[in-house]
């Protein structure tokens, strides 16, 4: 089983209805679309996050059955749902949080459970890793549990940061027990700013703990890097783009189930995985992440529809 612990949130979505402005809730947030993507995919996934009994939060419960993700894990509170209001006015997409005092945000580390040995490996990444108490918690749950996979998508939003020291202290801990991180040319630049190339920028990620890091080029395709050494590129197939939201999410996914079809999930397996099976992985994750561009809004799809 593959845990899935980060946050899920509600996007308010701009609509026009009958002439007149309105909005749309629908479920979202990185960590749990990554989830969403592994259900449909027909891996065995759970997701953690803390998850309010108010009516957005069973839209969020009701979201994540009709994918197959399990929420054994997940903890309830009465505390309101995390809302995103979206704005695509000014031609580029922008939000309003609000965050304060929600299950989300508010997940602390006496909420985290016993994991057991039938988990095999964690996901965590996005913007739940900035805020306390809930980044805490989630970092805290990867330190207890290193004889488990642990991937790793940073995903960074500059905007979202308020407090930069306290978020480079966390991310370093946890690329320190990192097995697989996955970054592109801005998580790089903020991650390394004074890193000259791409290049540079990911030996100092390896560095930093993982024995693979991934990056990803949207329509070019995606590059696994060893720190043993050595590179694995695929190249992403062609489609119309209708909606870049949640591909990157989508191709975390797709990775994830890759390897867990070639029962590679495991430290030790990520560490000596060979070029033909990082290739097979990436494979499934850049055909994956090329159907949900396709699609309006984050769907990944189901196996039968790659």
């Amino acid at each position: 089983m593959i845990l899935c612990a980060g946050e899920c949130l509600i996007d308010m979505l701009p609509r026009q209805i009958d002439c007149a402005p309105a909005l749309l809730p629908t479920p979202g947030g990185a960590v749990m679309n990554t989830a969403i993507g592994l259900g449909r995919l027909g891996v065995d996934v759970s997701f953690l996050s803390g998850i309010s009994t108010d009516q957005f939060g069973r839209l969020i419960e009701a979201h994540l059955e009709a994918s197959n993700v399990d929420l054994q894990f997940a903890h309830k509170s009465d505390r309101p749902t995390t809302l995103a209001f979206v704005d695509f006015s000014t031609g580029t997409v922008t939000y309003d949080f609000y965050d304060e005092n929600t299950a989300g945000r508010c997940l602390s580390t006496t909420d985290l459970p016993e994991l057991p040995d039938a988990v095999d490996a964690l996901f965590l990444g996005g913007i739940s890793l900035i805020n306390e108490p809930a980044a805490e918690a989630y970092a805290q749950l990867a330190s207890a549990y290193p004889q488990k996979l642990l991937m790793l998508d940073p995903n960074i939003r500059p905007s979202f940061i308020k407090d930069q020291a306290a978020y480079r202290d966390r991310l370093n801990r946890l690329l320190a027990h990192s097995d697989i991180v996955k970054t592109s040319d801005e998580d790089l630049e903020w991650l390394f700013p004074d890193a000259h190339d791409t290049k540079e920028g990911i030996a100092a990620l390896l560095s930093l703990g993982p024995s693979i890091v991934l990056f990803t080029e949207g329509a070019k395709g995606a590059t696994a890097w060893r720190k043993t050494g050595g590179t694995v590129f695929v190249s992403a197939p062609k489609t119309t783009v209708v909606d870049t939201v949640g591909a990157g999410d989508t191709f975390n996914a797709g990775f994830l189930a890759g390897l867990s079809d070639q029962n590679l999930l495991s430290p030790k397996a990520s560490a000596n995985i060979s070029d033909t099976q990082l290739e097979t992985a990436l494979d499934l994750a850049v055909r994956a992440a090329a159907y949900s561009v396709s699609q309006q809004g984050a769907q990944p799809p189901r196996r039968e529809q790659l």
